[in-house]
């Protein structure tokens, strides 16, 4: 059996040789890897967005690394290759669903080798990737971070552009390269298509398939994605896995569909990490979150309620923090809803 320490260092060396030799764009571009002198209890593997790289997962993945967990951050397929990249030739972005499912299941199979338990995660294109993930290997994957998934678009207009047409699409961004780490400037569009169907094979697999817990986060000021989808992949999904949770960010709080770091406009970023702590780190399952912020509604603190429901074991120290973020008033009027009804 190959040693801990041989395995982490074999990996960290052949993917740099792999990287080395394309070339890369820049260092944001290359793929993370923060290991423990150890295996963890937790590994995080988590899939940067469509056309990006890495870099998006800076922030959170020092984060889990403090917290005591082994972080992966693989560079997706065909991304962040250095090259002169434009209209008569675009990227080397796949146009096939089975190079990034494969890529996933290879990359769950890495993490696997780490630790204990495998947390998932991934941002829009990535997101979807990962959710993915989540509904093939249920049993393998102890939590999935679902950052705006792309299951489909904003409108309805923008998903039949996507299905229909196989032009090249430019990014257009009023600051294009922040600090060097952005990827490609544009793609042909049967490569974002990849993700769309991929999103829509998930929302049909919901509805008749068990997932792992599964964490949605999304925001109302995100102009790529559908929120609406992701509420209803929640909903779905809650019906398989009691302990999915999901969480759309208030549009006065202005977070972007680029929701992972300060340097791509999210100010909150900091409390993203809070949230993502909160899930992996505790054992509830959505009526239980929901039961705590309903008690805290009648003048309960968190603690007492907590204590209460006797879920003190099953908390994490960032609970308090996401619990400020629930929405209190929706359970309060769901249960009136449902109270009226007898």
């Amino acid at each position: 059996m190959v040693r801990y320490s041989e395995l982490t260092a074999s990996l960290i060396n052949r993917i740099k040789v792999q990287e080395d030799a394309l070339p890369l764009q820049n260092d944001g571009c290359r793929s993370r890897f923060l290991f423990k002198s150890a295996p963890t209890s937790k590994v995080c593997l988590f899939f940067h967005g469509f056309t990006a790289g890495p870099y998006q997962f800076d922030p959170i993945g020092k984060a889990l690394f403090q917290a005591g967990y082994n972080v992966l951050v693989p560079r997706m397929p065909g991304h962040g290759q250095a090259g002169e990249w434009g209209r008569n030739n675009p990227p080397p972005l796949p146009e096939q669903a089975e190079i990034y499912q494969k890529f996933a299941l290879q990359w769950l199979q890495v993490a696997q080798a780490l630790g204990t338990k495998v947390v998932v995660g991934g941002l829009s294109g990535g997101g979807t990737l990962a959710t993915w993930l989540a509904f093939q290997r249920p049993q393998q994957i102890d939590r999935t971070l679902a950052f705006a998934p792309y299951l489909s678009s904003s409108n309805k207009v923008i998903d039949l552009f996507v299905r229909n047409f196989n032009t090249y699409f430019e990014w257009v961004s009023a600051d294009p390269n922040p600090k060097g780490k952005l990827g490609y400037g544009g793609f042909m569009v049967p490569a974002l298509r990849v993700f769309l169907q991929m999103g829509k094979e998930i929302l049909n697999q919901a509805a008749r398939s068990p997932v792992a817990p599964l964490f949605i986060v999304s925001s109302e000021s995100d102009m790529a994605v559908g929120n609406r989808d992701h509420r209803i992949l929640f909903e779905t999904a809650l019906k398989h896995q009691p302990k999915c949770w999901y969480h759309r960010f208030d549009q006065v709080l202005d977070i972007p569909h680029t929701m992972m770091t300060q340097v791509e406009g999210n100010q909150y970023e900091n409390l993203l990490i809070t949230m993502s702590k909160a899930y992996i780190e505790s054992d509830l399952t959505w009526a239980e979150v929901e039961e705590i912020g309903y008690r805290m509604t009648r003048g309960k603190t968190f603690n007492t309620a907590v204590s209460e429901l006797n879920l003190g074991q099953r908390v994490s120290r960032d609970m308090p923090a996401m619990m400020t973020m629930v929405d209190k008033r929706s359970i309060v009027i769901a249960r009136s809803n449902r109270s009226s009804r007898f």
